[in-house]
């Protein structure tokens, strides 16, 4: 059995800890936009509602986003039923937070996270059900402490998980978080999952809770070691420059960006996830031995916890 309702409480719960936890760190708050949706004859297939929370030109975040939504639909679209072709047609409900953030200063890593529950109902079955998630993080200077600390987190969350938890996830994370036409990951990695189902209800919903509550202690320890450090144009171009290959891969590749707008989601929340300022440059090359060109070595799947 499952029980919707308790995940429901839960993610809401989950939103307002994580806005709570950033503004404290950045003095300003969020901006909540309540919105809900009918389904309606001839238009968009999706209804249901959420919570889009939006921290705009912070002093440490330049924009912070945070959804909740609760959302269903009649069918499910194609980027969710690719993988899963029995799952066609069938109608669905899913509830989730989703959150990226963009900091003002270039050495404070941009970082994404969600925690999702789906479920679908084929004509003439049983339910089917199962949660995602994870937690990635982008650096644009990287430095190998902070890294060290974010999959330290990652792992000690899993541990209780089964030993292998932690490197199936991370490595999932690897591989799913990759630019294929760039060659290159989005980022450090972290952790990534989805149609975890196997377990059992109660032990699959324990697993993202750790996920979803483990974000913070993941990410807050380096924005308060990094929002102080000086920085000065050549940072600042760098840091928009890269914003670019966020864009790419959440137009590009992104599933979660590809099922909200395929089923007629509210596109406003949807790309929230998109920075705020970004700049594009024509077969841009940092300079050789620079700290840009330093970027280049993390941007590959590693064992960052390897001594």
């Amino acid at each position: 059995m499952t029980d919707f309702a308790a995940v429901h409480a839960y993610l809401m719960d989950l939103q307002d800890r994580i806005c709570a936890g950033l503004e404290a760190i950045d003095g300003q708050r969020f901006e909540q936009d309540a919105w809900t949706r009918e389904r309606q004859e001839g238009g968009p297939s999706m209804a249901g509602g959420g919570r889009t929370r939006v921290l705009k030109e912070g002093a440490v975040f330049e924009q912070a986003g945070v959804n909740f939504s609760d959302v269903s639909g009649p069918a499910m679209p194609a980027s969710a039923s690719a993988h899963r072709p029995e799952l066609a047609g069938a109608p669905w409900r899913a509830v989730g937070v989703s959150l990226v953030i963009h900091p003002r200063n270039p050495y404070v890593p941009t970082s994404h996270a969600n925690v999702r529950f789906f479920e679908a109902r084929p004509e003439g079955r049983e339910p089917i059900w199962w949660f995602g998630g994870g937690f990635d993080l982008t650096p644009f200077y990287p430095f190998d402490e902070d890294v060290r600390h974010w999959h330290s987190v990652a792992r000690d969350l899993c541990a209780p998980f089964g030993e292998t938890r932690y490197a199936e996830h991370k490595a999932w994370c690897d591989k799913y978080f990759y630019l294929r036409h760039r060659g290159e990951t989005r980022g450090v990695g972290g952790l990534f999952y989805d149609d975890l189902h196997a377990d059992g209800f109660d032990r699959s919903f324990a697993y993202t809770r750790a996920v979803g509550d483990g974000f913070l202690d993941a990410y807050l320890p380096i924005v308060r070691g990094r929002k102080d450090t000086p920085y000065g144009e050549r940072e600042r171009e760098f840091q928009l420059y890269r914003r670019g290959r966020y864009v790419e891969f959440n137009l590009v590749w992104d599933r979660g960006t590809l099922f909200g707008l395929q089923s007629g989601g509210r596109t406003e929340s949807i790309l929230m996830s998109l920075p705020p300022r970004v700049r594009f440059e024509y077969a841009y090359a940092p300079e050789a031995g620079s700290a840009e060109a330093r970027l280049a070595e993390y941007l590959v799947p590693r064992d960052w916890l390897d001594k």
